[in-house]
């Protein structure tokens, strides 16, 4: 049976529980431990599946198709352990599961309430798997104090109670401000954090202080006696150069030390930390730069496009260089000369993203890549707007476009090269789906396999393999009908859905590298196994730098 670390925050949000979460949950992977992440969100949608980029960042993908939080990309990416539905819950989905049950008349009339059926289905969701792991590490996200987390914390604390003493521990990250006026770390804030926590019943066993300046021991000892922790178990966290630096910056203070010691495991197993010290060494020692532009809608959120920006690290890694994405909104290039905000890159990527706002400015981008010989890869809705530019301007259908612009505009203007996808293959069923269907959860999600072109690029990407498997999330599709004009004009469509229908990768014949894919190959890339496609755009990149 797993032991179970909750991970909670306090005195403001945005602290890192996620990347705190995946750091420890890598240093116990070093000592031998097999480990799972999970995260609860205490807000009301059921998924992030249809917020806005700019009210939650990216939403990231699971092979098994669920919508979910970005923080368990950064679970994936320490731990390579890939996340599944079962690795993510908000609190709309607990009140949906409890109304629905309701409504079957599971409860036999009783009268429904927070404790304990709300909380009795957070329960059983935390207990799915625990027999599978050494280690269950669950975030809560928002911070103590929220009304809508108080659900949430109820069920950790019976939870707790209902485990055998020493199953379960608490992880608690706080603030200390420092105030520039007086000179002085503040520890108050933390101290009215735990005081919140202990009142709801839960005392924390560990406590990961956020600081930007050192925290002296002295105020260590001083925050381990108002909370209640062994000063040993209070473990400061500095800012970083990398997220990568994490597990090794961790270590070094004491944190996976100091859980291990909450559960009396003594003596521990030596921890292995080759991986990490690999991983911060090619950080740290890269032999050259290259600088690539993303062309996106989403630009002014950083974290909207986080699995992208991580995944071109790790395809520098792969390659010794150090990639400097730079963000451009793709509207800047529809104004007159905003084409030439693009010279001087060594690679251009264009990612996913949904609605018409900036599309001209993709395929700007796509045309001016094509033309001028420069590496591009375009992912999702950067490859739909790479066939429709290829349409327009070397197919001569030169009204192409998206039939998800005539449905959100209300009107036909386009040739529609991109058609809403009605119906795929999923294992061994067929799904369908119509226009009209509601927007969370109907776009075709989870990990899909693609029949690779023999002596194509992506092939070759792919060390020569037939089949590529990657995530998908998208409900438009590149229409095989106009597969056999656009290829007479050179782009091949080198990648298809096993059964033919579905295009799933394009490329340009004539060209160094030039590549658009359907699905989302940002989602499966790690520090230590960079995703193919990232690790060879790069290296073309790196290839072209090296040649200006």
């Amino acid at each position: 049976m797993a032991r179970y670390i909750f991970i909670t925050g306090g005195v403001v949000s945005s602290l890192g529980k996620g990347l705190a979460s995946a750091a420890l949950g890598a240093l116990l992977q070093a000592r031998g431990y097999t480990v799972r992440l999970r995260k609860l969100d205490p807000y009301l949608n059921v998924d992030p599946g249809t917020m806005s980029p700019f009210e939650h960042g990216e939403v990231f993908v699971t092979d098994d198709g669920a919508e979910t939080d970005l923080d368990l990309g950064h679970y994936e990416r320490f731990t390579g352990v890939s996340a599944r539905r079962t690795d993510t819950v908000s609190a709309g989905r607990i009140y949906s599961n409890v109304l629905e049950r309701e409504r079957r008349g599971e409860y036999l009339g009783k009268t429904i309430q927070v404790i304990p059926h709300v909380t009795n289905e957070i329960k059983d969701f935390l207990a799915i798997g625990e027999d599978e792991v050494d280690f269950m590490l669950c975030e809560i996200g928002g911070t103590v104090g929220d009304i809508e987390g108080l659900p949430f914390f109820e069920a950790i604390r019976q939870f707790s109670q209902d485990r055998p003493r020493g199953q379960c521990i608490l992880m608690h990250l706080t603030l200390i401000p420092y105030l520039a006026a007086s000179g002085e770390l503040k520890t108050k804030p933390t101290q009215h954090s735990v005081r919140e926590l202990r009142a709801i019943g839960l005392q924390p066993d560990v406590l990961v202080c956020r600081s930007e300046h050192p925290i002296p021991d002295r105020e260590r000892a001083k925050i381990a006696l108002f909370c209640n922790v062994r000063p040993d178990a209070v473990i400061p966290a500095y800012d970083l150069k990398s997220i990568y630096e994490a597990p090794l910056a961790y270590h070094r203070v004491g944190l996976d030390r100091a859980v291990l010691d909450a559960f009396q495991i003594s003596p521990a197993p030596r921890p292995d930390l080759r991986r990490w010290e690999d991983v911060n060494d090619r950080l740290t020692n890269a032999e050259g730069e290259v600088r690539i532009a993303i062309v996106g809608k989403y630009t002014q959120l950083e974290d909207a496009y986080k699995s992208i920006s991580e995944a071109l690290t790790h395809g520098g890694m792969a390659n010794r260089v150090r990639v400097r994405p730079e963000w451009i909104d793709a509207e800047r290039l529809e104004k007159p000369d905003g084409i030439h905000l693009l010279d001087g890159y060594h690679g251009i990527l264009v990612p996913g993203g949904f609605g018409e706002r900036g599309t001209e400015g993709m395929i700007a981008a796509a045309k001016y890549a094509r033309e001028r010989k420069v590496p591009y890869l375009g992912i999702c809705l950067g490859m739909q707007m790479a066939v429709v530019e290829a349409a327009r301007n070397l197919a001569g259908i030169t009204d192409a476009g998206s039939e998800e612009f005539d449905h959100e505009a209300g009107e036909d203007r386009f040739t529609p090269v991109v058609y809403h996808l009605k119906e795929w293959v999923q294992g061994n069923s067929r799904v369908e789906r119509k226009i009209t269907d509601d927007k969370g959860g109907t776009m075709r999600l989870g990990s899909y396999t693609a029949s690779l072109a023999p002596g194509s690029k992506i092939s070759e990407v792919y060390g020569g393999a037939s089949e590529m498997e990657d995530r998908h999330r998208h409900r438009y599709e590149i229409d095989a009908r106009y597969r056999e004009p656009l290829e007479a004009c050179g782009l091949w469509f080198s990648g298809m859905s096993p059964d033919g229908r579905l295009p799933e990768v394009v490329e340009v014949r004539d060209h160094p590298w030039f590549i658009g894919v359907q699905s989302h190959p940002e989602l499966k890339s790690k520090p230590f196994a960079p995703a193919p496609l990232f690790r060879d755009f790069v290296r073309a990149a790196k290839d072209l730098e090296r040649m200006v």
